[in-house]
């Protein structure tokens, strides 16, 4: 058969033979051969841009974005973040502050700590 056959990603012409971006080696391929990675959990499409690792990018749709069970449980125990700026800590419990009744992490939960600006009672009267 030697019908020609033009390539759709570098548009050249080519017999059937050579016609596969393999055989004739395409040098826009590339611009065809997308594939989209599926995630592992919850099934889905995650899209990657040209360039990142698919890796990467589905480890972080596990996440962030993942909706299977594994991933959410995890995502929601540690909710409450810091509140000194700059850190990005979050704690399982609540930590709150006895002056200015702000939550913050096991590091910055003491006053000194955090610059606080509350000069109020403490919450509870044994203290």
């Amino acid at each position: 058969d030697f019908l020609p056959l033009k390539c759709d990603a570098c548009e050249q012409i080519f017999c059937t033979d050579h016609v596969a971006y393999a055989q004739h080696d395409c040098t826009s391929a590339y611009k065809k051969d997308v594939q989209v990675p599926v995630c592992p959990l919850c099934n889905t499409p995650v899209p990657v841009r040209r360039g990142e690792m698919p890796d990467v990018v589905v480890g972080e749709h596990i996440d962030r974005d993942c909706k299977s069970d594994p991933a959410q449980r995890k995502r929601k125990i540690f909710t409450n973040k810091c509140l000194k700026p700059g850190c990005k800590q979050k704690e399982m419990m609540k930590v709150i502050c006895d002056q200015c009744h702000k939550n913050y992490c096991l590091k910055h939960r003491h006053p000194l700590d955090h610059d606080c600006s509350g000069t109020g009672r403490p919450l509870s009267k044994a203290g």
